[in-house]
């Protein structure tokens, strides 16, 4: 789980380094950004199966399109910068450079050693480049079944993640906006991954988290894995190849308050070092890449494996 204040979504040409990362009805809630409609339901508790809505497809990239394209500029947009919060190396850029499709069906974000434009980052000059991808400007939902199919990246202060941030983050700010993070790694922990909610009084190194670690010393760069949250108004479930491994309810905060009671918008970035990680080192190679297959979102729990 991250140990500091994750990066503020970037906005014109500022810095991401200022930050990093009413219950919905059960029936129902409506969801509107700009170009999408949503209906995000749950249904109330006790409810037959056969009574409950059919799972609606409410966000779908599978990344399909020729090698070399940009993402959908209608499903995502580029956050660039630096990240002093979390004493991050890289700096996040736009374009193809650092996150394209690759002709396959997957979208690659690549973390590469190298400084072409002269980027200034919160340490002098930057020693790396990245990208960090959103929605939101496009899409957010509360509720619902959050999955994402992904081959991460190896190497020592490889820190590759998939997270949603709630999206009155610029009325309330950090933590009281809640933090949902999917999945993270840190390239120390081949093996494992993170999952993990922040909210008010309980963010940072004092978290909501816990790890998956895969059987037989297997890696998660060597292969892809799906990694997924199930959000219902009082739990989120996480879950790795359809394995639940941990599931939070408002009782985990102690009194606090539980903070995933509103739409959230979806964030996946490769950042390189920073406190949690910590910094490469003579062992990592460069260019690493996050290989994502897919991000899919529906308003309804999918079957999961306990």
């Amino acid at each position: 789980m991250p140990s500091t204040i994750p990066p503020q979504p970037a906005r014109a040409r500022t810095r991401i380094g200022n930050r990093r990362r009413t219950r919905a009805a059960l029936a129902a809630a409506l969801l509107l950004t700009a170009g999408w409609t949503l209906a995000a339901t749950a249904p109330a508790n006790g409810s037959p199966a056969s009574h409950r809505p059919a799972a609606v497809t409410t966000f779908s990239d599978d990344f399909n399109g020729p090698a070399g394209r940009a993402v959908d500029g209608g499903k995502w947009r580029y956050e660039t910068g630096d990240n002093v919060n979390n004493h991050e190396r890289e700096y996040y850029t736009s374009g193809t450079n650092n996150a394209a499709l690759d002709g396959n069906g997957h979208l690659v974000i690549t973390a590469r050693k190298e400084n072409p434009a002269g980027y200034r980052c919160w340490y002098g000059s930057c020693q790396y480049t990245s990208a960090r991808l959103s929605t939101t400007q496009t899409f957010t939902q509360a509720y619902g079944h959050f999955e994402t199919r992904m081959k991460i990246p190896r190497g020592q202060g490889m820190w590759p993640a998939f997270w949603m941030l709630g999206s009155d983050i610029g009325k309330v700010g950090w933590p009281a906006c809640g933090e949902i993070d999917v999945m993270e790694n840190v390239g120390f922990e081949p093996g494992t991954v993170h999952g993990t909610l922040h909210g008010p009084g309980y963010s940072g190194s004092g978290g909501l988290g816990a790890g998956y670690t895969l059987p037989g010393g297997q890696a998660f760069a060597d292969g892809f894995h799906t990694f997924a949250v199930d959000w219902s108004p009082r739990a989120v479930t996480f879950s790795v190849d359809g394995h639940v491994y941990e599931t939070r309810t408002p009782a985990d905060t102690h009194g606090n308050k539980w903070a995933f009671d509103h739409p959230f918008y979806l964030i996946m970035n490769l950042a390189v070092g920073g406190y949690w990680p910590g910094d490469p080192n003579g062992s990592t190679q460069f260019p690493q890449s996050l290989v994502v297959d897919y991000v899919h979102v529906t308003t309804s729990n999918s079957a999961l494996r306990h």
